[in-house]
């Protein structure tokens, strides 16, 4: 007698700023979810995340809400699950970019945007396109090992490429350097992570930072790692 093994639970939560098309991006992903063993739930609000007997029985939180607000008791709700063993991910400003105001969900993520580098003055034009630069993401030496990143390449974007701040919990899977220009202010090259993951009590948490417009996260490259990572940190049914 064979037994069909429980689908997991996915969260989805989307909102914030709506340049990222948060609606439209995560629909992206809900369909791989559902084929991967997930029953889906979506919210356009944060406030599900206080709410205790749901992030229990919630495997995988998927947060796509960029510059928005968290209330503590939906901060406490979020940091609690995932210590208990939730796991979080994300892309781009959905992620490192959602409640900039509160220390402690960025010491939960492990990192927060700050800029993305322009292009040259005289090459803007003032809109978003401003802040495509062509870059490369590199995958690092404990990125080729790992299972999100296996047989991805280095690969090359055109798109914001995202300065973070981060600390050393982080596993980096990926970085993308920002050059020197005669028109920045900064003296010799800076290297971020631009993929990472990081251990949370129980749980675990991934960052992808491409992934500011649909056709970026139709990347093959960038699907792809989005893809494993959300997998990756989904709570199995062995712990």
């Amino acid at each position: 007698m064979t037994t069909t093994p429980a689908r997991r639970r996915a969260l989805v939560v989307r909102g914030g700023w709506d340049g990222h098309k948060p609606v439209e991006a995560t629909d992206m992903f809900v369909p791989f979810l559902e084929d991967s063993g997930f029953d889906v739930r979506i919210e356009d609000s944060n406030a599900v995340y206080a709410d205790r007997e749901e992030m229990d029985r919630t495997d995988l939180i998927v947060q796509c809400v960029t510059m928005s607000e968290i209330s503590p008791e939906a901060l406490a709700g979020l940091i609690g699950a995932v210590e208990r063993g939730t796991g979080l991910a994300g892309w781009h400003g959905g992620i490192a970019d959602s409640y900039r105001n509160s220390s402690d969900y960025l010491q939960l993520i492990g990192g927060q945007f700050v800029t993305h580098p322009a292009r040259h003055p005289d090459q803007r034009e003032g809109g978003e396109a401003d802040n495509f630069l062509c870059y490369t993401v590199d995958v690092t030496d404990l990125g080729r090992t790992h299972e999100i990143m296996s047989g991805v390449e280095d690969f090359t974007l055109r798109t914001e490429q995202y300065w973070v701040l981060t600390d050393d919990l982080n596993d980096v899977l990926a970085t993308t350097t920002h050059p020197v220009q005669p028109y920045h202010p900064w003296h010799r090259p800076v290297t971020t992570p631009a993929v990472w993951t990081r251990a949370w009590g129980k749980g675990r948490v991934f960052v992808a930072t491409p992934g500011h417009s649909l056709p970026v996260l139709r990347d093959t490259s960038v699907r792809t790692i989005i893809e494993r990572g959300m997998l990756w940190a989904s709570r199995t049914a062995s712990e």
